[in-house]
């Protein structure tokens, strides 16, 4: 998710000022001479990235400048609602994922169908996180999710093969045998905010349960499992707080043999001077839990002069295409959006085929047609989990006053 990547200085460009995504001068439907925009994520990279050297080339390739502003994910949402309100939207807008159905919603996009983006090699489970109400908004560039990593160490001396850890129970079992061993079980973050909802949903959804029934005897047998957890000391309190990255530097301590953490965390990973493995996150009844997606889409605003819209088709199948997003997705420590790159990830990388593995059981956010319905869901769950893990609230209970709210506010 966006928030974790590396934080950075915000750049304010003037781009919204000046009108940047506008033509210079030029006829209506023509696009020689004329700057297209691109908004994107990633303030921590510069000119000389090879980040904006791929968006510098995609515009060559197009015919056209391109006008590149790095922005902070919150700013870049408020910044587009804005522009799109001032007739003033940048020519591609590449979003956090959970935001793509908030500025579909609000008419701020052009579909896939409508621009002519190819989106047939992507992923199902990762195009339905940019898709509402039975249409496509954008493609996306790749994806990030969860997975357990492990203290192989601190396995090996409480003799737990973690190839034996197919589901909740045997899960269970290993942080019972981590504790008579004298170390720490599982490390995770259970904050009141998105983050601890990032989290909790591969547990959620790993035991059937859907977001639109909070209360179900399947939600609450995850918020069981997570509560079980802290009372017979298999994760510490500190979860309550933690966001991923202090639950990572817990891991990285070297104390814990389990921390749930993602894709974003592997050059840290190496860093640990332990050895580690990776293994998915399982589901209640066994196999790969459906962990939540990260990632970023490449969409397109809508504009008032639709003559644009054909360059607009050509730098985002090149932003996309297969040798591409090889490039981004690993720059990024995405896995790709689609089978042909990930394969190509997998044969570059051994250590990716988990997380491809993860990526394919993963599903969006926003997905099953939730859209802006999501934030308001995903506000009482962790209110929900935080009122269990602390002992205010039973996760029956608490779970049912979160399906009270969530209904209520989505009516």
């Amino acid at each position: 998710m966006s928030t974790l990547r590396a934080a950075a200085a915000l750049t304010l460009a003037a781009c919204l000022l000046t009108g940047c995504s506008n033509s210079t001068g030029t006829p209506t439907g023509s696009t020689a001479g004329t700057e297209f925009a691109i908004w994107d994520p990633y303030p921590q990279f510069d000119d000389s990235s090879d980040w904006v050297k791929l968006l510098t080339k995609c515009g060559t390739d197009a015919g056209v400048a391109v006008e590149r502003t790095g922005y902070d994910t919150t700013d870049l949402t408020n910044k587009a609602l804005l522009a799109a309100q001032q007739d003033n939207s940048p020519d591609v807008l590449i979003v956090d994922n959970p935001v793509v159905s908030t500025l579909a919603d609000a008419g701020v996009l052009t579909t896939a169908d409508e621009l002519k983006v190819d989106t047939a090699a992507v992923s199902p489970n990762l195009l339905a996180a940019g898709q509402l109400g039975g249409k496509t908004y954008g493609i996306p560039i790749g994806a990030n999710t969860l997975a357990l990593y492990y203290n192989k160490k601190i396995l090996d001396a409480a003799e737990v093969d973690p190839a034996t850890i197919k589901d909740w129970a045997s899960l269970t079992a290993a942080l019972k045998k981590v504790k008579a061993a004298g170390k720490k079980g599982i490390t995770f973050s259970a904050i009141g905010t998105e983050e601890g909802s990032f989290q909790f949903l591969p547990w959620f959804w790993g035991s059937g349960a859907n977001l639109t029934q909070l209360d179900s005897p399947q939600g609450v047998a995850a918020l069981e499992l997570w509560t079980g957890w802290l009372k017979d000391g298999l994760a510490p309190n500190s979860v309550l707080n933690n966001t991923q990255t202090t639950s990572w530097q817990e891991f990285a301590a070297g104390d814990f043999a389990f921390s749930e953490n993602g894709t974003w965390q592997l050059a840290n990973a190496k860093k640990t001077g332990f050895e580690y493995g990776i293994i998915p996150v399982p589901s209640q009844a066994g196999g790969n839990a459906p962990a939540p997606t990260g990632g970023e889409f490449v969409t397109a605003p809508v504009q008032s002069d639709t003559g644009r819209y054909d360059t607009t088709e050509k730098l985002i199948a090149c932003l996309t295409s297969a040798d591409n997003a090889f490039t981004t997705d690993t720059t990024l420590s995405y896995i790709a959006a689609t089978d042909a790159v990930q394969q190509k990830q997998v044969t570059e990388n051994a250590e990716l085929k988990v997380w491809v593995e993860a990526v394919q059981a993963a599903k969006g956010r926003t997905s099953d047609d939730l859209g802006t319905k999501y934030p308001k869901i995903s506000q009482p769950l962790w209110t929900a989990f935080q009122a269990s893990l602390s002992g205010s609230a039973t996760p029956a209970d608490a779970l049912k006053a979160a399906q009270t709210t969530a209904a209520a506010a989505t009516r």
